[in-house]
């Protein structure tokens, strides 16, 4: 199954993308991340880590691609413990980051069985009207 969102709001694109490309704050906007688990300061082809989330569930990920100057990127994430990739729950998101008006339209197109996709719509949603949303943080 293959479903995309779309969100508009008032933060800068310059803003959402630097959101998007630095892993550790991701529990900004997304509020069912409590952790991100990599080497990387910075996503680019090739990262991998994992997302720690609500009662100890663990997301492993590998970043696929991404363009800087298009604001956009890709991931691949797995849910499951088990040591065979075949009883693993996987994922395939691609995200983009434009300028809109005063603001930025995002969007999030996920892949994956429909089991999977059909329940994240509601937490992939609101995360993403966080992202272009919630002001940023003071650091």
């Amino acid at each position: 199954m293959r479903l995309t969102l779309h969100t508009r709001g008032p933060q800068p694109a310059d803003e959402v993308w630097e959101r998007y490309a630095v892993p550790a704050r991701w529990p900004e906007w997304a509020p069912y991340i409590l952790g991100v688990d990599t080497a990387a300061d910075r996503i680019r082809p090739g990262v991998t880590g994992q997302v720690r989330g609500p009662l100890g569930v663990t997301v492993s990920f590998a970043v696929t691609e991404v363009d800087e100057r298009a604001r956009t990127w890709a991931w691949d994430v797995a849910l499951g413990a088990s040591a065979s990739p075949l009883n693993r729950v996987r994922l395939s998101l691609d995200h983009g980051v434009r300028p809109s008006g005063a603001g930025t339209r995002t969007w999030l197109t996920v892949h994956g069985p429909p089991a999977v996709v059909l329940p994240y719509l509601v937490p992939a949603r609101l995360s993403l009207e966080m992202l272009v949303r919630r002001p940023a943080r003071a650091r």
